[in-house]
């Protein structure tokens, strides 16, 4: 039986890399996202190469909608939380709406999505979960305060759960991205996506296949003596 991963945020960049990447190493994907369109496209590039893709449109922060759209799965063998949003601003011009909904998709989606898929792997006794944080999360960024927190959430979460499931045979990991080209990235401008290559000791920004591959890693079979770390994927950035 082929095994199955599911990975959030899948409609774009590290997880739509990270689907198929993972697809291209013969799991059984399921895809989820807001946007139906760009999952659609998704499945039918994973099918036309000869793999499986079922996905799911719903959005993380509701705990009824994951309950509803994950319960039925039966065994998922592989969670991968990357759902994600981000905010750049001073933290005196962070409303606490907008503080809040970074927390709600960053931090509650993936309490939702393993929540939802715990159970199953406890019964079965295996499974690996791998969170997407960021080195701002480990490392702190000026004018990315909330969005840094989320990710240092992430970190608390990855490194005290897999303590906690380690017994059962549950692997739980995270990955954490420097500087990726992404829509995200994209929007500071030109000039200071110019300056964080430079920056970068490996002289470029990374892609979101750089970091898919660290999934592929940490997902493997070779790796399962790996549990509770923090893998940055930064191109060298936070040495």
């Amino acid at each position: 039986m082929k095994k199955q991963a599911l990975i959030t945020g899948a409609t774009s960049g590290i997880g739509r890399a990270t689907a198929l990447r993972l697809a291209a190493e013969g799991y059984d994907i399921i895809a989820t996202g807001r946007r139906s369109e760009r999952l659609e496209s998704l499945r039918r590039e994973i099918e036309a190469a000869g793999g499986r893709c079922t996905t799911l449109t719903f959005d993380v922060r509701s705990e009824e909608a994951v309950r509803r759209n994950l319960e039925p799965l039966g065994r998922v063998d592989l969670l991968v939380n990357n759902a994600g949003l981000s905010w750049t601003g001073l933290f005196q011009d962070t409303a606490y709406d907008a503080w809040r909904r970074l927390f709600t998709v960053n931090v509650d989606g993936a309490y939702h999505c393993i929540q939802a898929v715990l159970p199953r792997m406890l019964h079965e006794k295996e499974g690996n979960i791998i969170n997407v944080t960021s080195i701002w999360g480990l490392h702190g960024a000026s004018c990315e305060v909330a969005y840094a927190a989320t990710k240092a959430a992430l970190v608390g979460l990855t490194k005290s759960l897999a303590a906690e499931l380690a017994p059962s045979g549950i692997r739980v990991n995270a990955v954490a991205p420097g500087c990726i080209d992404s829509d995200m990235l994209r929007a500071l401008g030109k000039d200071t996506v110019a300056s964080l290559a430079q920056e970068t000791p490996l002289g470029r920004i990374g892609t979101a296949e750089d970091v898919a591959k660290v999934v592929r890693f940490l997902a493997a079979a070779d790796s399962d003596f790996i549990t509770g770390q923090i893998l940055t994927a930064d191109g060298g950035f936070t040495l």
